[in-house]
C-alpha cells in the first residue's frame, strides 16, 4: 500500500519537465490528456528528495519554481483508497503544521496500480495563510477526503488528475483559455515533432501552450 521508490523517481521526472518521463506516464492516455501533461515541459520544476523523506512535514519529495514551492507526499496502492493511522497520519499532521507555520502547499500524489489512462491523483493538506500564486493554485485542488468520524484518508477517486494538475500550474500568468475548437491533432503533431530533438532542446524549445478545454478550476 505504501509509495515504492520507482513510482518517486515516475513523478519526480514529471515535475521536472523530462519528456520522457511525462510521455512515459502518458501512454494510455489520450492525445488531449498527452497534451496537457506536456506543458510541465515549458515550464519545469526543481524536484529533490526531502530530507528525512516521510517524516517531520517534509513529505518525499519537494517541488520548487518561482515562488512555488509544495512539498509532497507520495502513496500507491492496488485499491483506491489508503486510510491514514498511526505513522502515516502523523505525516499528514506533519505536513498540516509545516504548510501553515511556513506557507506551503502540502499535496498527497496517490499513484493507483493497475489502471490504464492517467493512474495519478493529486489532493491538498488543507492550510490556513496561503498568499501569491499557491493561495489561488489551492482553491482549484480538492482537499484530502474525510471518513464519517472526520479522520483525513485518501479517495483515489477525489483527487484531481494528474494531467489537469500539470496543465493547471503550467500556466502563465498572462495566459488565455484556449476556445474548444482547440485543434489536438495540431497539438500531437507538435509533441511528435518534439521527439526527433534532444530531451535538453525538448524542454526549452516545446512550443506547447494549450489550456485545458475544460475548466481547470473545476476538478
Amino acid at each position: 500500500m505504501h509509495m515504492t521508490g520507482v513510482y518517486e523517481r515516475e513523478l519526480r521526472s514529471v515535475l521536472a519537465g523530462e519528456r520522457k518521463g511525462v510521455v512515459a506516464i502518458t501512454r494510455s492516455c489520450t492525445e488531449v490528456e498527452r497534451a496537457r501533461a506536456m506543458q510541465v515541459c515549458q515550464r519545469p520544476f526543481l524536484v529533490v528528495r526531502a530530507p528525512g523523506s516521510g517524516s517531520e512535514g517534509t513529505g518525499d519529495i519537494l517541488a520548487l519554481r518561482g515562488d512555488m514551492c509544495m512539498p509532497i507526499e507520495v502513496k500507491s496502492s492496488k485499491t483506491d483508497k489508503i486510510y491514514l493511522s498511526g505513522r502515516t497520519k502523523d505525516q499528514y499532521d506533519a505536513l498540516k503544521t509545516t504548510g501553515e507555520r511556513c506557507g506551503l502547499l502540502p499535496l498527497y500524489a496517490f499513484r493507483l496500480k493497475g489502471v490504464r489512462g492517467d493512474s495519478w491523483r493529486v489532493m491538498k493538506v488543507p492550510v490556513e495563510g496561503l498568499t501569491g500564486k499557491l493561495r489561488v493554485l489551492s482553491r482549484s485542488i480538492p482537499n484530502v477526503p474525510l471518513t464519517r468520524n472526520g479522520s483525513p484518508y485518501l479517495n483515489w477517486h477525489d483527487g484531481m488528475p494528474l494531467h489537469r494538475f500539470l496543465a493547471l500550474i503550467s500556466r502563465s500568468d498572462g495566459a488565455r483559455a484556449i476556445e474548444k475548437s482547440t485543434n489536438f491533432g495540431e497539438i500531437s503533431r507538435r509533441i511528435q515533432d518534439t521527439g526527433s530533438h534532444s530531451q535538453t532542446s525538448s524542454s526549452s524549445d516545446y512550443s506547447l501552450s494549450v489550456e485545458s478545454p475544460d475548466s481547470l478550476d473545476s476538478a
